[in-house]
């Protein structure tokens, strides 16, 4: 069977707007249950304090869910990190979770993280060689450039500016058109088509809509370029299986790397800059050169393990009766990671797990995941944020948030957790407002 028509078949398309097709509303969704809600809704920058409570006591746990069925819940590292490697077990075909019934061949083309082999090896072996470290190498001159040109357009126009708005999306969204090689004529279009991808304040319709017009647009993206290759990733891949990839899979495979790369750069950013605005010392670190990277990769790895922006795993599924964390797993059984819960557990991080601590040794945190369906870009969004941060605290060392914790509008139930604007004055610490819960 050909490649393409496997994809059509069997790929599952994202947990997100496959809840916005079935009809769920997201702006309903704060009034549910808690025990629905509870692995995606946060203090703040932390779990509720019952995740850490089920965490000690029951680290694998039954919960209900919006689709009518239960999952267990995994929220300890030891458990978690178990399921993540064992890639023989369990599937990650959602297509066994939500019903498939009016779904399109587009709407089937998904990321890596909601298929099994032997199609993930495929499309794993399709976009490995695309991020290589002497690949992502090409790319650092142009982070560079990217996230100094948005400190420049911040400086003239603040002191007071929303980061999320003018550095947090528009560094990652210039990064993955560089590394998808999209024109820069076509960008602007792109961009708002991301944006509005991302906004779910119409309960999701919009979002979903805006998803099908990404998806044509990169579809149309490619067959520009089957002609002529440009030098970017839909260009390489055109150029090393054109012949076995048409548009419709290879815009499905560019539509996964930019949901796979945008949203959660772009949140890790805004939320990194948060926590290193409250952190002067944090700042501090990042600009000092004596110590080579090591303190810039420090504090980088302790974001990611502290904010864990990716809540939950891809879900997966028992694909045989098995025993995890000394509960009794039924063949069939949805399993859902949570990957914020794990990184805050002490068997991790250590003493005092849910502080963000500039200082902790390496963890073996679980934010890029694990085993076969590991991030395939978790070394640029690294590399990502150790530029645009560092060039951020070196640029900007008096950073101050103009708004209080609470009063900050997060995320409300994302998969993707993020805030959705960050006040801050550039040049204002000594008006720093207090964290606050």
């Amino acid at each position: 069977m050909r490649f393409v028509e496997a994809v059509k078949q069997r790929a599952g398309k994202f947990l997100l707007e496959r809840t916005m097709r079935d009809g769920i509303d997201l702006r309903k969704m704060r009034f549910l249950p808690s025990s629905v809600t509870m692995p995606l809704k946060r203090d703040g920058l932390d779990p509720l304090p019952e995740m850490a409570a089920i965490r000690a006591t029951e680290p694998v746990t039954k919960l209900a869910t919006l689709f009518g069925k239960n999952i267990w819940l995994v929220s300890g590292y030891d458990e978690a990190r178990a399921a993540l490697a064992d890639g023989t077990s369990y599937s990650n075909d959602i297509g066994q979770f939500v019903s498939q019934e009016g779904r399109s061949d587009e709407d089937q083309i998904g990321g890596l993280g909601m298929t099994d082999p032997p199609l993930h090896t495929a499309l794993r072996r399709y976009l490995t060689p695309e991020f290589t470290m002497r690949r992502l190498a090409r790319l650092e001159p142009e982070i560079e450039r990217v996230v100094h040109e948005r400190l420049d357009a911040m400086e003239a126009a603040g002191p007071h500016v929303d980061l999320v708005k003018e550095f947090a999306f528009p560094v990652p969204f210039q990064v993955i058109c560089e590394l998808l090689g999209l024109p820069v004529e076509d960008r602007e279009r792109f961009f708002e088509l991301g944006v509005a991808r991302f906004d779910l304040s119409q309960g999701g319709v919009g979002a979903f809509g805006a998803a099908a017009h990404t998806r044509d647009f990169l579809i149309k993206a490619v067959a520009a370029q089957r002609a002529e290759p440009g030098d970017g990733l839909i260009g390489g891949l055109l150029k090393e299986h054109g012949d076995e990839l048409d548009d419709l899979t290879l815009g499905g495979i560019a539509d996964g790397v930019f949901l796979g790369g945008y949203e959660t750069s772009a949140s890790m950013l805004s939320l990194g800059a948060y926590l290193l605005a409250e952190n002067p010392d944090a700042m501090a670190m990042l600009r000092d050169d004596s110590a080579g990277r090591e303190h810039v990769d420090r504090i980088v790895e302790e974001l990611l393990r502290h904010l864990t922006v990716v809540q939950l795993a891809f879900l997966r599924f028992a694909k045989v009766d098995l025993e995890l964390g000394g509960k009794q797993i039924s063949a069939g059984d949805a399993v859902g990671i949570s990957l914020l819960g794990a990184n805050r557990d002490p068997a991790v991080a250590g003493a005092d797990p849910d502080t963000f601590d500039p200082h902790r040794p390496p963890t073996r945190h679980l934010a890029f995941g694990h085993g076969m369906h590991r991030c395939v870009g978790a070394e640029l969004a690294r590399m990502e944020l150790r530029i645009a941060l560092r060039a951020l605290a070196t640029r900007f060392p008096d950073l101050a948030v103009t708004a209080p914790r609470d009063t900050l509008d997060f995320r409300k139930l994302s998969a993707v957790y993020g805030v959705e604007a960050l006040p801050v004055d550039l040049h204002g610490a000594g008006d720093r407002v207090p964290a606050g819960r």
